[in-house]
């Protein structure tokens, strides 16, 4: 005989859930329930003491609060991404909450869902603010550029020995001297100059205390990705705020793909279409590793030898090969344990 089991089917949202629950051999019950793990663990112990529990649900913006609770259960919890989960014509053209869980239920039993990887709470929260100083880096690039709008809508230049690219002190002394004719201009320009003040003090502070978080909680791994050219403070927190353990990945291939340094492609016949990087990818980790590669190109003569022989190519796409070899770096110094040394070629093969 068949082991009794559970299967539960959730769609989360904000304030009410839609719960689908189905046992090893028919569907049980389909319901709407306030937004509270408490309160359907609850209802599985009272009408299913000891069954096996399967469960889940759609990454969204509940995060991962819901796996964790469920998961102290003794549940065994699945988070999807929205687009791996299969779909047929009838649930895209009658999509309704009750029919999405239903579907999860159903497929979850079938065991065609592979759950994305969770990662702990330190990492997560690490990841939040290691994410909030790149949005405040976007409002200061915001800030700055309205500034310098302004000032071309209004016909004022800025003298030759300040406009650089680099904003520096006496640019911003020169900013506050500046005469307007009306009350109105000056007020304009000086709310811009005490905001960009504002959220550069913050920038810094939160840049600091980034640097002592990973200093004092992944001093190892902080210190080996440092010594690889091209990767400074900032992209060295930014992999252990995006990735976490790399050590969980068996193979070098898998890291590419989690990041999304990648290609997509679609083959069909004799028809084979290249279609740039992959979409599904840590967007922001993969930028700053594309900038991270331009510097390492400058630093690095293995590098720019590697470069080199890529010569004839787009300029934008032999950089992807260059960053796609720096993650290889990084994967190999955090495997090793070992500092990287300029001029040292690692063997593909132990990479991956």
């Amino acid at each position: 005989m068949q082991t009794p089991q559970l299967f539960i089917g959730i769609d989360v949202h904000k304030k009410n859930w839609s719960v689908s629950i189905r046992t090893d051999l028919f569907d049980h019950k389909t319901f709407n329930m306030t937004s509270d793990p408490g309160i359907l663990i609850d209802y599985v112990n009272q009408h299913f003491q000891g069954y096996p529990v399967e469960c889940c649900y759609e990454a969204s913006c509940c995060g991962f609060f819901p796996y964790r609770q469920l998961s102290l259960a003794g549940w065994h919890v699945k988070v999807l991404n929205p687009s791996d989960i299969p779909q047929s014509a009838k649930n895209r053209d009658q999509k309704s909450d009750r029919v999405d869980c239903r579907h999860l239920a159903k497929q979850l039993q079938s065991g065609h869902l592979t759950g994305i990887y969770v990662p702990d709470e330190q990492q997560e929260q690490l990841r939040s603010l290691f994410r909030q100083k790149d949005n405040l880096t976007k409002v200061i690039r915001k800030l700055k550029s309205q500034i310098k709008g302004e000032l071309l809508y209004y016909g004022i230049k800025i003298p030759l020995q300040y406009d650089t690219p680099r904003w520096t002190m006496e640019l911003t002394a020169w900013l506050n001297n500046i005469e307007w004719k009306h009350a109105s201009g000056h007020s304009s320009m000086h709310s811009k100059l005490r905001h960009l003040d504002f959220v550069r003090q913050e920038w810094l502070a939160l840049n600091t205390e980034l640097r002592k978080y990973a200093c004092n909680n992944y001093a190892e791994d902080y210190r080996l990705l440092m010594t690889i050219p091209g990767i400074g403070p900032t992209i060295a927190i930014g992999i252990l705020a995006e990735l976490g353990n790399i050590r969980r990945f068996k193979k070098f291939d898998q890291l590419a793909s989690y990041v999304g340094l990648i290609p997509s492609i679609y083959s069909s016949g004799e028809t084979v279409q290249v279609r740039g990087l992959t979409y599904r990818s840590k967007s922001l980790l993969r930028s700053y590793l594309v900038e991270s590669a331009w510097v390492a190109v400058r630093r690095d003569p293995t590098m720019q030898d590697y470069y080199r022989s890529h010569k004839g190519k787009q300029p934008n796409k032999i950089i992807i090969k260059v960053a796609h070899k720096l993650l290889r770096r990084v994967w190999h110094v955090i495997k090793t344990g070992e500092e990287y040394k300029i001029g040292f070629k690692e063997n593909p093969a132990e990479a991956s």
